[in-house]
């Protein structure tokens, strides 16, 4: 492959990242308000509330336990420490629908605890208050239970980056320990816990199943109601286009926080030595950091295996093996195509340098804050309306019939995925090429190879690493999607994550738990990868040569 050849694909790579935006601004543009006028007279306006409130709540909830708990463990010795660091990220593997669907089994009113507590108490239905498991704030419990780790991840990793002297400046001049935090560290580490926030909330933005599951109203349930209850795909385009607002503003902001905003420390790097917690401090720090694990990893668990068994579900027959064989084909393939992608756009970005390979990277990464359902809505509308004149065309030259060839296709899956987990992909292996210095690609030059045969020959055997992670990251993201999958696929091709959805919508929580487990598994994955590169600190100085608190 020439260099020209890589850098025609990138460019029709970058194309086909930007047309689902076009796609929506132009369906929204060209489609009749009639549906969006009757919206925003009943409930357009409680859409935008209630996202509004679901992202504070959930960024507000999410920060305070990824924050607590990443500095308890970077700075604070105490009992099963090590253990509780690595079993903090386990949450990621888990999508919030799948905890919705345990936790409306465990809590709602048929369930044991409500059911229990009647037995116990001898209380009839009216006669004790329970809080409300589908609700607004059920929502936010269940999104924050498994996007808090994305800033504690963040957070982590700038409180072990941060040096000790201004904290230790700071107790020495009579703060305690939570005011030299609150004064020093916490101010230090503000840019990465903010990225950690806007990731929260681009995730946030663009949850489905779970809002869908507790009968919240949201932009993205709008889109989903306005393409299959009202069937107005112009209005569907037209909320889609509200969302696609929000998410860029919130991408626009994530960029300016990255580009902006950071500290320095210079000179030499003391690192913290960790207090030594005992007594009702350390148990106080264990429960704090066991309370997520218990909550988004244990109960979820335990309950979902608990109503596999009770279900009518058999996993080993045909119909079933059809949805893993339709999921692990989806995921296996839209891996594979978009590090592909990924890779040409960041060998062209490499060896270009240009302001045209800059833009088509940043189109690339793009796709991350746009929710899956706005990807949908982009790419069915322009490609449906193709399929409609081709087929008339072809029906009036030839008497043949078309169909949808290309809006009934996977293919239009595998390009929806593609778009929305390219800058997952970009991220895994630029972090692995920003190590393979200049002087490489030059020694490769004078020796006779080309760009693309330098990657061939050079970048992928020493990045093997780096791919197999997005491939990895890939596949799990895509075999938790919902919404895209839902809108896009074919007729009777459903995955595990649309039978689980299916099952929950019809209240068959039981059955709905035995997809949803198969989709914890798989999710287990990645979070293994990244739980074996979370260790401790070599060479950090113990606790008990500082005996603070």
């Amino acid at each position: 492959m020439n260099n020209r050849l890589v850098s025609l694909t990138a460019l029709l790579i970058a194309v086909i990242c930007v047309l689902p935006i076009i796609g929506v601004v132009l369906a929204a543009a060209f489609g009749t308000l009639d549906t969006l006028a009757f919206l925003a007279e009943t409930v357009l306006w409680r859409y935008a509330w209630t996202t509004l409130v679901l992202v504070v709540l959930v960024a507000i909830g999410s920060m305070a336990i990824g924050v607590a708990t990443a500095w308890l463990v970077v700075t604070c010795d105490f009992a099963g420490r090590r253990i509780l660091e690595v079993a903090l990220v386990v949450p990621l593997a888990f999508p919030a629908y799948v905890l919705a669907y345990a936790y409306t089994d465990v809590l709602d009113h048929p369930g044991i605890v409500q059911s229990t507590l009647r037995s116990v108490m001898g209380w009839g239905p009216r006669d004790y208050w329970f809080p409300e498991i589908r609700s607004l704030g059920g929502a936010a419990v269940m999104l924050t239970l498994v996007l808090y780790p994305y800033v504690y991840l963040m957070a982590r990793a700038a409180f072990r980056m941060q040096a000790a002297q201004p904290f230790y400046a700071a107790r020495s001049l009579g703060s305690s320990p939570l005011q030299a935090f609150l004064k020093v560290s916490l101010p230090m580490a503000r840019p990465a816990i903010a990225a950690g926030a806007l990731l929260v909330v681009m995730e946030t933005i663009a949850d489905f199943g779970t809002v869908a599951h507790f009968s919240v109203q949201t932009f993205a349930t709008g889109i989903y109601t306005s393409w299959f209850g009202l069937a107005d795909r112009g209005a569907a385009a037209q909320l889609a286009l509200g969302l696609l607002t929000l998410a860029l503003l919130v991408a626009a902001l994530e960029y300016m926080n990255r580009g902006n905003t950071g500290y320095a420390v210079r000179g030499r790097q003391e690192r913290f030595v960790r207090f030594q917690l005992s007594g009702r401090r350390a148990v106080a720090a264990q429960l704090a950091c066991f309370f997520p694990v218990l909550f988004g990893v244990l109960i979820p668990t335990i309950t979902l295996i608990l109503m596999g068994l009770r279900s009518e579900q058999v996993f080993f027959s045909p119909r079933y093996l059809k949805f893993v064989q339709n999921t692990l084909f989806l995921a296996g393939v839209a891996a594979i195509v978009t590090v592909a992608a990924a890779v040409i756009l960041g060998t062209f970005h490499r060896f270009a340098n240009s302001r045209r390979s800059l833009v088509a990277l940043f189109i690339g990464r793009l796709g991350y804050a746009v929710p899956g359902g706005v990807i949908a809505v982009g790419l069915m509308v322009p490609f449906a309306r193709f399929d409609n004149w081709l087929d008339a065309q072809m029906e009036a030259w030839f008497d043949i019939s078309t169909g949808l060839l290309i809006s009934g296709s996977i293919w239009l899956m595998i390009a929806a995925y593609m778009i929305r987990f390219m800058a997952a992909a970009l991220g895994a292996y630029d972090s692995g090429l920003a190590t393979v210095t200049p002087n490489v690609d030059a020694a490769s030059r004078v020796l006779g190879s080309s760009g693309w045969a330098t990657v061939r020959r050079v970048h992928l055997p020493v990045l093997r690493g780096s791919v197999l992670t997005a491939l990895l990251i890939v596949f799990v993201d895509t075999v938790k999607e919902l919404p895209a999958t839902l809108i896009l696929r074919p007729f009777n091709y459903d995955t595990l994550a649309v039978q689980a959805f299916r099952l929950a919508s019809d209240e068959r929580l039981e059955g709905a738990a035995v997809p949803s487990l198969i989709i914890a598994c798989i999710g287990l994955l990645p979070v293994i990868l990244l739980c074996a590169q979370i260790g401790d600190w070599r060479g950090q100085p113990k606790g008990s040569q500082n005996p603070v608190v």
